[in-house]
């Protein structure tokens, strides 16, 4: 004679059936990589939003350093501009664009350029991200070019191009002295072509 309980008992083969069967191990691993990885790219996009700014390469006067079309990372937040940094400039020019160049002198400091080579406050300024060939001349335009030595006016910089025969810059009268309100920002690295992230 069946029990109270036998209405709640259900036959072997459907409480068999009932039983959930954890998935296999490797799903779970691929899961919880794809968690991470999705992560991983959520706080790099997070990163390159709100700290980094992007910029391409137009144009030859940062050669052989950076190339045209080259797509570079810039830090949207950094500290004051140094001799040798890289940087991205949106002040106005007569060019009515924005610039890339290397920081060569900062406020307070002279520069002057004679026999080819650059000084700052009387000393020799070692360049070693130019060819050793290279020749610096206080402006290829000589009628445009900004009278050396100078001292670098507070909150200013003087930049020049890598590429010194082929660069509009501080030597010029158009471009002149930086402002530092007016950099974007430092180049942190190179995106494209990829690979080649290491900037100097």
């Amino acid at each position: 004679m069946p029990n109270e309980n036998d209405a709640y008992a259900l036959p072997a083969e459907k409480a068999a059936a009932s039983v959930a069967v954890p998935p296999p191990k490797f799903l779970v691993s691929l899961y919880e990589l794809a968690e991470v990885l999705v992560s991983a790219v959520l706080v790099i996009a997070a990163l390159f939003l709100f700290f980094f700014r992007f910029a391409g390469v137009v144009g030859s006067s940062m050669e052989p350093t950076l190339q045209p079309q080259d797509w570079l990372a810039v830090s949207a937040f950094s500290a004051k501009p140094e001799t040798g940094d890289i940087v991205i400039i949106a002040q106005p020019n007569a060019f009515n664009e924005p610039l890339v160049k290397r920081v060569i002198a900062t406020q307070g400091q002279t520069i002057d350029i004679r026999e080819n080579r650059v000084y700052i406050d009387g000393s020799v300024l070692e360049e070693p991200y130019l060819p050793a060939d290279t020749v610096t001349a206080a402006a290829p335009w000589y009628d445009a070019s900004v009278a050396l030595p100078a001292v670098v006016p507070q909150g200013y910089v003087f930049v020049m191009g890598d590429n010194r025969a082929f660069s509009s810059d501080s030597r010029r009268k158009e471009v002149g002295f930086i402002r530092n309100d007016y950099i974007l920002g430092k180049v942190c690295l190179r995106l494209k072509p990829f690979g080649q992230f290491v900037v100097e």
